[in-house]
């Protein structure tokens, strides 16, 4: 007589409706958190001691996809993970902390003034700074305010981690090196307009693949005990986690700030080497000449990204890493439901128009 294997059993009982409602005790979690922290911080009764806590939670209160915490759900459940387990909330609501604390000190960097429709933490206390006269510089406030509070998201997140065990928390601690080494990477290529499309790649995947999909889909699994899925899940998510830059670079270029709730076209007035950028330089002397140039043509670079037919080669490039992930996730010793449910996600996240 043949036994079924325990984490399989585990598994059945666990679907992709059992993760939707794991996130919503996630998204409770994340606000309580929030309200414990805005609680004990008001009992100094210190003035302003709230102003921080306020802009990490007015950026969730705005929405956001919640794909970090989806696939991190998502790997712990199949996985064969017990969804009542509470280190698991924690750790998805840990991710997309970090997320947090990603965005708002990206939106420095970018010098970005919307984010989610609403405006940018450096932005709101930069124009604060200026409305009440204050002195020094209001950029430099704001942007000093944005920093100290992406920096709290960052310890909370951390915070919310605590309970890792040994083999997440050096997924955890991965996630975060790779994640500010890869930004990193990208500042100082923009500043030395390096166009190298095999760097841009290693960026993208580095600084957001990784850190969107495979390591919170490992960092699922490894709470449940199953390390032995990580080159599944390394497979998977680093080519879902290109495609999913790539529509990042797509929606920048050619998308409308009416479906992002931020600018379009920063990558291109910040003269970032984004993939589809290094691509495109590497095809068509008319698109290296424009950036060369002190101030770049958005609407003339966007024009010629898609006569050249970079656009659409990236779009059939999207499909290719999409079709590697699902065969990736296909060959892994993963329950028939969660593969379908994978696939499901690999188109949701590079289908889409912010």
């Amino acid at each position: 007589m043949t036994t079924t294997p325990a984490h399989e059993l585990k598994t059945r009982i666990s679907s992709p409706e059992t993760r939707d409602r794991l996130l919503l005790e996630v998204e409770k979690r994340m606000h309580g958190f929030l309200a414990q922290q805005r609680e004990r911080w008001s009992a100094d009764k210190v003035s302003d001691t709230l102003v921080p806590i306020d802009a990490v939670a007015e950026l969730l209160d705005a929405g956001g996809k919640r794909i970090r915490p989806a696939f991190c759900a998502t790997g712990f459940l199949l996985a064969g993970g017990e969804p009542d387990d509470p280190v698991i909330v924690d750790a998805s609501a840990a991710v997309e902390f970090l997320h947090a604390f990603a965005l708002i000190h990206d939106d420095v960097l970018d010098d970005s003034p919307l984010r989610r429709g609403t405006p940018t933490v450096h932005t709101k206390y930069a124009a604060l700074h200026a409305s009440a006269g204050w002195r020094g510089e209001s950029r430099r406030f704001g942007e000093g305010v944005a920093i100290l509070a992406g920096d709290l998201a960052y310890v909370f997140a951390d915070s919310l981690a605590a309970d890792l065990p040994p083999a997440a928390r050096q997924v955890w601690d991965e996630l975060r090196a790779e994640m500010i080494i890869g930004q990193f990477i990208d500042v100082k290529a923009a500043a030395e307009f390096t166009v190298d499309p095999d760097l841009a790649r290693w960026i993208a995947v580095c600084k957001s693949g990784r850190y969107t999909i495979h390591r919170p889909l490992l960092l699922g699994a490894a709470i449940a005990g199953r390390m032995d899925l990580s080159p599944a899940f390394e497979e998977y998510g680093v080519a879902l986690g290109e495609a999913f830059q790539l529509r990042d670079d797509l929606i920048d270029g050619f998308g409308t700030s009416t479906a992002t709730g931020k600018p379009t076209g920063l990558d291109f007035d910040r003269h970032k080497m984004t993939l589809l950028l290094a691509l495109a330089l590497r095809r068509d002397d008319r698109v290296r000449e424009l950036v060369t140039q002190e101030e770049w043509d958005s609407e003339l670079l966007s024009a010629l990204l898609i006569e050249t037919g970079v656009r659409a080669d990236v779009e059939r490039r999207i499909e290719r890493l999409v079709e590697q992930a699902c065969e990736a996730i296909d060959r892994a010793p993963v329950d028939e439901i969660w593969k379908t449910e994978l696939s499901s996600m690999a188109f949701q996240v590079t289908h889409r128009d912010r």
